[in-house]
């Protein structure tokens, strides 16, 4: 039987190796016909360190390598567009303290 591959979306990347990836999807009510989002959480070992929060990957399933983690990272296919504003201002705070400006 084949390996699955799936797209999803990284959610935390808090941990060393290990990735929080949420597969979205549309799940049709019984009864009322209307569509539902519906969301899988998978644990997915990325070695490198490569993914980070908000990037789209590809993971493969694995033998388990932990008690969550069933997953291997395969891909990324996106790299998130997020800025991280605090970032950007500690950069201009140190640019402006070494070139003596003031705000």
């Amino acid at each position: 039987m084949p390996k699955r591959q799936v797209i999803g979306v990284v959610k935390s990347d808090k941990m060393n190796k290990t990735r929080r990836v949420e597969i979205e999807r549309l799940v049709q009510h019984k009864y009322y016909g209307k569509f539902m989002r519906r969301r899988t959480v998978c644990h997915v070992h990325d070695e490198k360190n490569e993914s980070h929060e908000g990037d789209t990957v590809e993971i493969i399933e694995a033998p388990p390598r932990s008690k969550l983690k069933r997953w291997d990272l395969l891909r990324v296919v996106e790299k998130s567009q997020q800025v991280d504003i605090a970032a950007m201002r500690a950069a201009a705070d140190i640019k402006h303290a070494e070139t003596g400006e003031t705000k």
